[in-house]
């Protein structure tokens, strides 16, 4: 089993640029032509649950940048 893979279950452990990466590599090699329909359905499988850890990431990144604004916005109007 290559890497592109494996279970779904281990890209709950990938960083934003883990996921990213290596759902850039799924994506070339679905764009290839997998040799099989039970690789291709693998490789799709695996492509899903890596574009969700990515917008996991990218939510929390968002929700933060939010907290951290409004923070700011907090102890501005404080000073007012």
């Amino acid at each position: 089993m290559t890497e592109s893979t494996g279970a779904p279950s281990d890209v709950a452990s990938l960083s934003f640029e883990q996921a990213r990466d290596e759902l850039v590599r799924v994506v070339a090699e679905l764009e290839q032509g997998a040799p099989t329909l039970e690789h291709s359905l693998a490789l799709w499988e695996r492509g899903e649950a890596l574009a969700a850890r990515c917008d996991e990431w990218l939510l929390g990144a968002k929700r933060r940048l939010d907290a951290a604004r409004s923070s700011a916005e907090s102890a501005g109007s404080e000073r007012a």
